[in-house]
């Protein structure tokens, strides 16, 4: 009754999880399993609102910033998608680099000026690092939407509430990594927050675009069994959610290299028949042929509701941090 008493001044929604309010979201490293399963379970209950009222006023008053320093269709949209639905607004800024850093501003100017505006900044910056400074810089939570080769910590988590939705659960799965694990932050964060599960992971790259060794040391040190191939026919059977990500030609200096290794895998429909009928075929998107449009009509193509369940994880997530989940 004490407790109860404690909370009942609080308008309804005002629940402030302290592992969540107010807090930087810049690391899947941050979270232990109870937050994700926190976090999946409100992501759940906001796919159900949406699906029975469209939209409603959780986040009614709220602004939130999104500060793209580096072009982005899905996570930009995603955001916007997901403080709209929950009643809040948005301040939208796709080209900085036309904006205030040509003036030669800094980014810890740029984000100290946007706070007196916004409750929350989505950062995405070509810097790895540079969406810890600027949460070292501001008050209000940095949420980071990839940091150049770094993280991208709400894909990540998105990723895991896809695969607990589609496959029923994570512990017991292997997953598969597929194309350019060097380079790809999708697959950084999500091999990182996989450690809180009982787990495979199967690496399948050319061999230049292996996962970085300090990563791969990083998941063995938490007991998750890890296989590094270069040929996807040798684990495709055993694989419970195959994770195809993009060969990114703009992280390469030098072309010739990319031309070299950008059609190693693709998925096709004749992939499928080599994949066990229960799987989870994943993608961040965009695709550039790593998938063929064939393969979209096949029941364990996941990619695009991989995209609907990515709005609900940061629906959540902007509840949780905003103290109104």
């Amino acid at each position: 009754m004490a407790t109860r008493a404690a909370t009942e001044h609080l308008p309804f929604g005002e629940k402030r999880d302290p592992r969540f309010f107010g807090k930087d979201i810049l690391s899947v490293s941050q979270f232990e399993r109870g937050d994700l399963e926190i976090l999946f379970e409100v992501a759940h209950e906001m796919a159900e609102m949406v699906h029975r009222i469209g939209t409603f006023d959780l986040l009614k008053g709220k602004v939130l910033t999104n500060l793209f320093y580096e072009p982005s269709t899905r996570t930009s949209s995603s955001f916007v998608a997901a403080i709209e639905r929950l009643g809040g607004s948005v301040i939208q800024i796709n080209n900085v680099t036309f904006s205030s850093v040509s003036k030669g501003e800094s980014l810890v100017d740029t984000v100290r000026t946007m706070e007196q505006y916004t409750d929350a900044i989505v950062l995405r910056h070509p810097e790895q690092g540079s969406a810890a400074e600027a949460a070292a810089a501001t008050e209000k939570p940095i949420i980071n939407a990839g940091d150049g080769a770094g993280e991208h910590p709400t894909q990540a988590l998105l990723d895991a509430h896809t695969i607990r939705e589609e496959m029923g659960g994570i512990d017991g799965l292997t997953i598969t990594m597929v194309g350019d694990l060097k380079y790809g932050r999708t697959v950084h964060s999500l091999a990182k927050l996989l450690t809180l599960y009982d787990v495979r992971i199967n690496y399948v790259s050319p061999e230049i675009l292996r996962m970085p060794e300090l990563l791969v040391k990083e998941v063995d040190a938490a007991g998750i069994d890890q296989i590094e191939t270069a040929e996807l026919g040798s684990v495709l059977p055993e694989t419970d959610v195959l994770y195809v990500t993009r060969i990114q030609k703009e992280r390469f200096s030098d072309t010739s290299e990319y031309e070299q290794v950008k059609d190693s895998y693709v998925i096709t429909p004749e992939t499928m028949l080599g994949a066990r009928q229960r799987m989870a075929l994943m993608h961040p998107l965009p695709r550039v042929g790593e998938i063929t449009t064939a393969v979209d009509a096949d029941p364990r193509a996941a990619y695009f509701r991989q995209m609907e369940y990515g709005m609900y994880t940061r629906m959540a997530l902007l509840a949780l941090v905003l103290g109104k989940a």
